[in-house]
């Protein structure tokens, strides 16, 4: 079974909660803390890879490989940032089948113009919406046969207001995108009216920090929700357990970050048990 066949499995199931990575080690501690799937955010990749605020700088091919080694870690379906394609249709298509070929879950199409940038950030400048649209049309040709989920997201919602969010999502919907997602919620009343308004399977992203990070699961469900992403809990998380480990050594000499999370706990982690079975069974 593909991974893009398990994801629609899962969501003939019900809601499914996708946290974000940044990387195929976060990936695997999303898979070990009991998820169904995993989210690769571009927004985490850029800053893991790159260092860097999430402006349209990757490439496709930078995306695409990401995309091919967390699925390889990660042992649960990936849904995966495509930004807005990387160009024109055939971009698009080209795009699609990268993905395909690295056994992405889903992917979502933003409608933004290159270089894009982070949804939750001003100075988002938008395509037009019978633009956007037929980039969609073609991932959906792109797709063919294959399970692969296309997601069709907007970012209009802080550019422009809700109800043209809305319109733009219903036009993705008759494009052929499985699943809708407006981006750049930010409070409890936006996530209320999008679940409400907008018919269909639906994606929301609950930012850490917003007022609509405190949506419950449950609520989201009842809401009409099909697919939760907490794109950067794990990665705020990482990075902060980092800077006080890393100032506490600078400040006292020593770090007591081995306290929290021992070596061999690590070594479960990465898997080295496994490695270890095949070196002893083939290995010289």
């Amino acid at each position: 079974m593909t991974n893009a066949a398990h994801l629609r499995a899962l969501l003939s199931q019900g809601l499914v909660q996708a946290p974000g990575a940044a990387d195929p080690l976060t990936a695997r501690l999303v898979r070990q803390a009991g998820f169904d799937a995993v989210y690769m955010t571009g927004f985490g990749v850029t800053a893991a890879r790159l260092g860097m605020p999430d402006l349209g700088l990757l490439t496709q091919t930078e995306m695409a490989d990401a995309a091919r080694n967390m699925v390889r870690a990660a042992g649960i379906p990936v849904i995966a940032d495509a930004d807005n394609g990387y160009g024109g249709p055939s971009n698009v298509e080209r795009t699609v089948h990268e993905y395909i070929q690295a056994d992405v879950a889903a992917l979502h199409l933003e409608d933004q113009t290159s270089p894009k940038r982070c949804g939750q950030l001003a100075g988002v400048h938008l395509m037009e919406d019978f633009r956007a649209a037929r980039h969609i049309a073609a991932a959906v040709d792109a797709r063919g046969d294959h399970d692969l989920l296309i997601i069709g997201r907007t970012d209009a919602l802080g550019v422009e207001g809700l109800d043209v969010a809305l319109e733009r999502a219903r036009r993705y919907r008759d494009s052929g995108a499985d699943l809708l997602f407006i981006d750049g919620v930010k409070t409890l009343a936006q996530a209320e009216a999008i679940g409400t308004k907008l018919e269909g399977p639906k994606v929301i992203a609950l930012i850490t920090g917003t007022e609509a990070a405190s949506l419950t699961i449950d609520d989201a469900r009842d809401l009409g929700y099909s697919i939760v992403l907490h794109p950067l809990d794990a990665l705020f998380a990482a990075t902060a357990a980092a800077a006080s480990a890393l100032a506490t050594l600078r400040s006292t000499g020593f770090s007591n970050a081995a306290a929290s999370f021992s070596y061999d706990e690590f070594m479960k982690v990465v898997d080295l048990a496994h490695h270890q079975r095949m070196d002893d069974t083939y290995g010289s």
